[in-house]
């Protein structure tokens, strides 16, 4: 039985005592409705004790330095191999971290100049952006400068004393404007417009000095500095999150003058190969750069050139050919995150290691699903396992096995209701098998629409001159393949235009061990008011941050003991046995439960106890109409599935109307087929409410039942940012040259002649 990884009794979250033998060197898929048990079984069970086991075959010392894994609840694992859990998170957002960085190419390219290029200005280090020696002086590697608009920071037909330095921490009264109203420069009184050339220069860049003749209230060892450098060096500089929209209304970003964008000094931008220095390499889309790189012959750089083609036909399979190297981490989508990480396993050397991924198919458009087929395979065949969650019946299809959950979710899931091959999965009765069966319809309608918002001669980025218009009052669905120029149309071009739109993208909400549905919809106050005015006490009282917490356990229902270098362990509060609240807080009562009972029940049963307040009944109505009428409202969202999560975003879209015009990017990220049929009717919900709703979106579900769509393509990168239809759905499946209407034809069974 080596060849199977066999679980006994896994009850972690709602798991009820699953127990399955799952093949080794296979491709296995995961499915089941949102919130049904299967993140619970592959990450926090398998994966989970997987790395927790790994762990604990290091040092007590360095166990305190790893991540730590909680036990799962189950009787046993056996057979259980090293994992590597390949999740959505984005890649980590930093100046300095290109798409060239985080995939080793650059390293490669780096290589490769030093050896060929002409003329030789030295080591492979010399070509760092991120290196002295290497780095553009001007931008310090950065590609952009940033400067303060100074008509934004100052008010000059106001003085100091009148609080013409607009930025909150030069508030009147603060101790950061008396640092220029007792510097014994300034006329305190007088407009900004009325100082003279030098008193403006001081006031504004002056490097730090020490005044001759402050006030009496000046700090004696305080040095005096220039709004600008001091905003500079504080918050812009340092990067940090503090004062974050004052920062981004203030600052002018722009290309280097000095480097044009290039990162590096003009020392190693004139070492070429080939006409092209290395900085001409990484501003090139992938596919360009694969070409070039196969038109060098020397024998010199076998070597490298082999790693560096590799690497380029990975992230070309993965459909990531119309990246750049340049292009910052931090502007990627989750999807081309997930696959950039995917795409360096291809040339692991590891065996019999358990790959698992979480959605690989988020942020993709049909027409790139075969690429990471073609990688799940070649992963396979060196020896591995691979196990997967998804919803894509694309991706499912090419599995060898599928295990199915079910068959509701949350309390009603947990259970396993299907292993075996996509054909029998056809074959079951699960809700799963149903949504790929539903047969699919599309949208017929041809409404006259009173009014637009439009976008004329877009051209940015990729985009080429194009002019869409956004019928008000309707769901607008924008399709193409993935860096067709999607985002840039609606996220950057749009809201540009239109800044009260709201948008919600593939981005979680915080999860943490205290916050849950009470606290993310903002009516635990309101719920701690009904406890206060039923029993004539303070609302602190029902605080597990306040007068109503646990002694022992603070209100968190755990204990943790620090066993030094055995590491912490966690157990259940005995003196509140988990319920976080003290027993004076829990004498007080409500329809004859107490606070603690209230987080204990279903957003179904809580709406029941209060029916009678119109605020916590209307929120709590929303989380049952976005699917979650099972989920506790005090369950922490750190327990929730990606798709639980997702759809309380849609709830509090629903309970709380934040714009007129919602953008909603790839909200079925998380989602179960058979969800979607939900998330339109909330979508619609919308549009009834008034809302004009723009969906960027991959799913042919959703796109086949939008009002309008505009399709963008035909490739990524530079071939694509062309308009390639615009108008109903109807007449969209009649489009010949588009991919996404080749796939909604396939998808709704229209011969595709």
């Amino acid at each position: 039985m080596n060849n199977f990884i066999m679980i006994k009794n896994a009850r972690t979250n709602n798991l009820k005592n699953v127990s399955l033998n799952i093949p080794k060197h296979k491709i296995i898929a995961v499915t089941g409705v949102s919130g049904s048990g299967k993140s619970s079984l592959v990450f926090d069970t398998i994966a989970s004790e997987s790395q927790r086991l790994l762990n604990e075959t290091y040092s007590s010392y360095i166990q305190n330095l790893l991540p730590k894994y909680k036990k799962p609840l189950v009787d046993a694992i056996a057979n259980l191999p090293i994992s590597l859990v390949i999740n959505q998170k984005r890649l980590q957002k930093n100046q300095r971290s290109t798409v060239g960085t985080v995939t080793g190419i650059y390293s490669d390219l780096r290589l490769l100049y030093s050896r060929m290029a002409k003329p030789f200005i030295g080591y492979s280090m010399k070509y760092s952006f991120n290196n002295p020696q290497g780095m553009c002086k001007m931008c310090q590697g950065l590609e952009t400068v940033k400067t303060l608009n100074i008509k934004k920071l100052i008010d000059f037909d106001k003085s100091l004393n009148e609080s013409a330095i607009q930025f909150p921490i030069f508030q009147k009264g603060g101790w950061r404007l008396t640092q220029y109203t007792e510097s014994g420069f300034f006329d305190n009184d007088k407009k900004i417009s009325d100082y003279t050339a030098d008193e403006l220069e001081l006031l504004l860049y002056s490097p730090k000095i020490v005044p001759q003749n402050p006030s009496k209230n000046w700090h004696k060892t305080a040095k005096y500095f220039g709004v600008v450098p001091r905003i500079m060096e504080s918050f812009v500089n340092m990067e940090t999150t503090s004062y974050k929209k004052d920062v981004d209304r203030i600052v002018l970003t722009s290309i280097c003058p000095a480097c044009y964008g290039m990162r590096l000094n003009k020392e190693v931008l004139s070492a070429k190969i080939k006409g092209k220095s290395i900085a001409d390499c990484t501003h090139m889309m992938l596919s360009d750069l694969l070409e070039f790189v196969e038109s060098i012959d020397d024998q010199s750089v076998t070597i490298i050139i082999a790693e560096l083609k590799s690497k380029l036909k990975g992230l070309a399979m993965v459909g990531l050919d119309y990246l750049t190297l340049n292009q910052p981490t931090g502007a990627l989508s989750g999807g081309e995150s997930q696959r950039i990480k995917m795409v360096k396993y291809l040339n692991s050397s590891l065996s019999d290691v358990l790959y698992i991924f979480d959605e690989p198919s988020v942020g993709l458009h049909p027409q790139d699903i075969k690429g990471i087929t073609n990688i799940f395979e070649k992963i396979k065949n060196k020896g591995n396992t691979i196990l997967f969650v998804d919803h894509d019946p694309d991706m499912i299809k090419i599995c060898d096995e599928v295990i199915n959950f079910g068959e509701g979710a949350g309390i009603h899931g947990g259970n396993v209701t299907f292993q075996g091959t996509f054909a029998d999965l056809l074959k079951s009765d699960t809700v799963t098998a149903k949504a790929f069966l539903k047969q699919h319809v599309i949208n017929p309608e041809k409404e006259k629409f009173a009014s637009y918002y439009p976008l004329e001669n877009v051209s940015k980025y990729n985009l080429k001159n194009i002019s869409v218009k956004i019928p008000k009052n309707a769901i607008t669905v924008v399709t193409g393949v993935a860096g067709s120029g999607k985002s840039t149309l609606i996220r950057d071009v749009f809201t540009d235009k239109y800044p009260n739109a709201t948008i919600l993208d593939q981005s979680l909400p915080h999860a943490s061990s205290r916050s849950n549905i009470a606290t993310y919809l903002q009516i635990y106050d309101e719920i701690k008011k009904v406890f206060s005015k039923a029993n004539h006490v303070a609302p602190s009282w029902f605080s597990v941050t306040g007068k109503g917490a646990c002694p022992i356990c603070k209100g968190k229902g755990m204990v943790k003991y620090d066993l030094a270098y055995l590491g912490d362990a966690e157990e259940i509060c005995e003196r509140c046995q988990g319920k976080r609240f003290n027993e004076r807080t829990l004498s007080y009562l409500y329809k004859g439960k107490d606070i603690s009972e209230i987080f204990e029940m279903t957003a179904e049963e809580a709406k029941a106890i209060f029916c009678d307040n119109d605020r916590v009944r209307r929120n709590l109505d929303s989380i049952i109409k976005a699917g979650l009428s099972y989920i506790q409202i005090g369950q922490s969202l750190d327990s929730y599935s990606g798709g639980e999560l997702q759809r309380l975003k849609i709830a509090q879209l629903l309970a709380k109307k934040t714009s007129d015009i919602i953008i909603l990017d790839e909200p079925t990220t998380g989602l179960h087929e058979s969800d979607i049929t939900h998330l339109l009717q909330r979508i619609r919900e919308l549009v009834a409410n008034g809302s004009t709703v723009i969906i960027i979106e991959h799913n042919l579900s959703i796109i086949s039942q939008a009002d309008w769509v505009i399709d963008l393509g035909l490739e990524g990168g530079s071939k694509g940012g062309h308009l390639l239809f615009q108008g109903y759905p109807i007449d969209f499946i009649k489009c010949r040259n588009s991919y996404t209407a080749s796939h909604l034809r396939r998808f709704l069974a229209i011969d595709d002649e």
